[in-house]
């Protein structure tokens, strides 16, 4: 049961009209947290989106761009087709929601798709989640490296915009370019040490402390249970999950390496 809106409502009816004030408050607080006023003022954008609502819009966006994205050039290559496939794949999206994610993938392809109202609303909805924002970014970064496994200028340059647009700096493509490259070598279990380097996001040469801080950082920005107390898609768990197991995998990899 959500309390919010009734132990705010108590107080500030407390302060302004005593015990009458207060029980004043904790009614009106009680609409509030049913989600009436939500309904009433329309779609709740930022913090009071709920859970639920953003799930459907990060869900939404995230196959709306990945479209986008691939047919950014003018065609989708089949490389393309499958990266989206992979996705679905890896999500394990049941056949009424892969149809839905294959009808959101050709709505980002048409010349007439919004991507700037798209991008504003994903904003809205995930602009106190920076860690889905994070998870949201990787994805399209699967699309954009899907032909030939290297960022060209137009596809830098979208990511870019929509980075921008998002509101997310402070972004190193080539970090991610690498990780992503080491995440794929990981998947087919032909990983090397440098891979696992790449995905702690740390050099050879960095120490063991600053090696265990990067693991432990990772692993709480991408914790699937906190993902999806963040709003993350109950589908997109299974990714996350694998992120984790891969990150586990190389600071492993790297303990082992020095002997420790």
């Amino acid at each position: 049961m959500n309390w919010i809106g009734k132990i705010i409502g108590f107080f500030v009816g407390y302060l302004l009209a005593g015990h009458l004030g207060a029980l004043f408050g904790i009614i009106i607080g009680h609409f509030y947290d049913l989600g009436y006023f939500r309904r009433w003022f329309g779609t709740p954008h930022g913090a009071f989106a709920s859970r639920a609502q953003v799930q459907h819009v990060f869900f939404n966006s995230t196959f709306q761009i990945m479209g986008y994205i691939a047919k950014s050039d003018g065609r989708v290559s089949e490389s393309e087709i499958a990266v989206a496939r992979q996705v679905m794949q890896q999500m394990l999206l049941n056949e009424a929601l892969r149809r839905e994610a294959v009808q959101l993938f050709n709505q980002g392809k048409k010349t007439d798709f919004d991507l700037d109202a798209a991008l504003d609303h994903l904003r809205e909805i995930c602009h106190h989640h920076p860690s889905l924002l994070r998870v949201f970014l990787e994805l399209q970064l699967q699309m954009a490296l899907a032909e030939t496994g290297q960022l060209n200028e137009d596809k830098r340059r979208i990511l870019h915009f929509i980075c921008g647009r998002l509101g997310v700096v402070g972004i190193d493509f080539s970090q991610f370019e690498q990780r992503a490259r080491a995440e794929q070598n990981y998947t087919r279990h032909s990983a090397t040490l440098s891979d696992a380097y790449r995905i702690l996001g740390v050099n050879s040469k960095a120490s063991d402390e600053e090696i265990k801080m990067a693991y432990r950082r990772l692993m709480n920005q991408n914790h699937p249970d906190k993902l999806m107390a963040k709003g993350l898609p109950a589908e997109m768990l299974k990714i996350a999950t694998r992120k984790t197991q891969q990150i586990k995998q190389a600071y492993e990899q790297i303990k082992q390496a020095r002997n420790k």
